[in-house]
C-alpha cells in the first residue's frame, strides 16, 4: 500500500471529451468530459489498477519520465497521483469476522464497561498500523 504518480496520456476527442490511458500499465485505461473529470476518472483508474497488483502481489512497474513520453498532436502529458491505501478504505469496507482470545477477567471487564469489542478492535489496529484518519 502506497502513495503512486504515474504519467498519464490525455488525448482529445471529437466530441470533446477524453481518452486517456497510462502508458505503464497496460490495460489502464479511462476517459472524461472535461479535463477535471479526466483528472478524477484517471485517479480512480490509476488507484484501481495499482491495488489489484498489490492484492495479487505483482511487480508495480516503475513510471516512465513524463518527458519520455510519446504522445500524439492532439494530446498532452501530465503526472497522476493516487493513495492504494485511501482507495482500499473508501472501496473494500466490507465487514469481515474473526475470531478472537482474551483472558476471562478482560472479557468481563470490558462487557461491564459496555466496550464495543469490534469497535475498540478496529481503533486499535488502526493505532498500530497508523493509518488513523477520518474516512
Amino acid at each position: 500500500m502506497a502513495q503512486y504518480v504515474y504519467p498519464a496520456v490525455f488525448e482529445s476527442e471529437k466530441d470533446g471529451g477524453f481518452s486517456i490511458f497510462f502508458p505503464d500499465l497496460e490495460g489502464c485505461y479511462t476517459c472524461g468530459d472535461t479535463i477535471a473529470d479526466g483528472m478524477n476518472m484517471a485517479n480512480d483508474a490509476l488507484a484501481l489498477m495499482l491495488y489489484r497488483f498489490e492484492k495479487e502481489g505483482r511487480d508495480i512497474p516503475a513510471p516512465t519520465p513524463i518527458e519520455s513520453v510519446r504522445h500524439k498532436k492532439n494530446a498532452f502529458v501530465t503526472y497522476i497521483a493516487c493513495d492504494t491505501l485511501v482507495y482500499r478504505k473508501r472501496h473494500n469496507n466490507k465487514a469481515v469476522k474473526k475470531t478472537l482470545s482474551i483472558p476471562e477477567w478482560m472479557d468481563e471487564a470490558a462487557t461491564a464497561a459496555g466496550l464495543n469489542f469490534s469497535q475498540t478492535l478496529q481503533d486499535a489496529l488502526k493505532e498500530k498500523l497508523g493509518a488513523v484518519t477520518s474516512t
